[in-house]
């Protein structure tokens, strides 16, 4: 026998002793389950793990094996949990996952023919996104402001609004980050874009004409690279893209040209001077299809939720050891500052599920329990298609 097969016998027996003492162990918190279903007393206590942690990291001087026997028993705990709310029914009187149940509750099939806004001009990438998720021909309009997208979906004018929220050239969309943690609204779908911006003006323009170009700061950001090597031309940005495509053609302003999509050099009637002056030729936008009612679409595969969390040392670490444990696949955090609370956050998370499998009810219990605030803002198919 060499050395390397001695040594793990020796670790296949310590094996043997720690699944029986892991077996031990969750027969007694199995107990402490029952008593705490018998007393009604809630299976997270945030407090005593934090000392228990405490305790078991103390045994060691070794700083690495100190960070070692933290997540150690950060994963046994959150198992322990797992174990005691199979026994204790509890949440419902939590604000954020009630409402969540009650939204879940109350789930609406999918509209037919449905109504559908989008912040832009007709001619937008918006739009495309519209297109693309609804099918051709759907009933769609555009609005000025994302704020205005949001307060029409208020007032019952359209079933859904579909609006940029990702992308991967220059990051997230704030604003719209914004509108969804102020309005209760819900995530239904997403649709990927690939953004081809183009500089276009009026016919008979060219290059050396130029002197102004007009597209929306996003697309102003996502062509800099090209922007910068014509430092004459000022730069103003705009609502959106077709927008600027339209303020061109109406303008007929010959000294003025527009960055947007060759969709828009089309509808209004203008000439493409360069094609692909964004930098990243991968440059994709990503779309999410927002619901005023929770919806529970086919496919579904992605859950997105949002949440505040205590503003105390190791909070945010304690929400993703629990989908360390849980195994689930957290595919974006975000985070947003809370108007009128220096320096506390909202967290946007998306992460791999689907809300009706048996695990993820003691998921969201937890997630609740952990974070001072938790909506669970919809359950949806991840976009596969068209990228490249």
């Amino acid at each position: 026998m060499n050395d390397l097969e001695q040594y793990r016998q020796e670790i296949d027996a310590i094996d043997g002793e720690l699944v029986q003492l892991f077996l031990r162990r969750m027969e007694v918190t199995g107990k402490v389950g029952k008593w705490k279903q018998k007393n009604g007393v809630p299976v997270l206590d945030a407090a005593r793990e934090r000392r228990v942690i405490a305790a078991k990291t103390a045994l060691t001087d070794d700083p690495v094996r100190r960070a070692d026997l933290a997540e150690l028993y950060e994963t046994i705990m959150a198992i322990s949990r797992r174990q005691q709310r199979k026994l204790v029914r509890e949440g419902t009187e939590d604000p954020g996952y009630a409402a969540y149940a009650e939204a879940l509750a109350n789930a609406r099939p999918p509209v037919a023919s449905p109504r559908v806004v989008y912040q832009g001009e007709p001619g937008c990438y918006s739009e495309e996104a519209a297109v693309g998720f609804f099918g051709e021909g759907v009933e769609s309009r555009g609005c000025p402001w994302f704020s205005d997208v949001f307060a029409a979906l208020e007032r019952g004018e359209a079933d859904y609004a579909v609006l940029p929220i990702e992308n991967s050239s220059t990051g997230s969309i704030r604003q719209v980050y914004d509108l969804l943690a102020q309005y209760r609204y819900y995530v239904v779908g997403e649709y990927d874009v690939k953004v081809e911006h183009c500089l276009m003006a009026l016919p008979g323009v060219g290059l050396e004409d130029i002197r102004t170009v007009y597209s929306h700061e996003q697309g102003l950001m996502q062509s800099e690279r090209f922007l910068d090597t014509h430092r004459d031309w000022r730069r103003v940005p705009t609502l959106d893209t077709a927008g600027s495509a339209k303020q061109v053609a109406e303008s007929g302003e010959r000294t003025a040209a527009a960055i947007c999509s060759r969709r828009a050099a089309r509808l209004y009637g203008l000439n493409i001077l360069v094609e692909g002056t964004n930098h990243n030729s991968l440059n994709h936008t990503r779309f999410v299809v927002v619901s005023p009612v929770m919806e529970m679409r086919p496919g579904r595969n992605k859950i997105s939720a949002l949440f505040h969390l205590p503003h105390q040392s190791g909070s945010l670490h304690e929400i993703l050891t629990l989908f360390a444990v849980q195994g689930l696949n957290l595919l974006k955090i975000e985070s947003r500052p809370i108007p009128g609370r220096s320096w506390e956050y909202l967290f946007f998370l998306e992460f791999s599920g689907d809300l009706l499998s048996p695990a993820m009810d003691g998921v969201l219990h937890e997630l609740s329990q952990l974070s001072g605030e938790m909506r669970v803002l919809g359950n949806f198919q991840a976009y596969e298609g068209g990228a490249e």
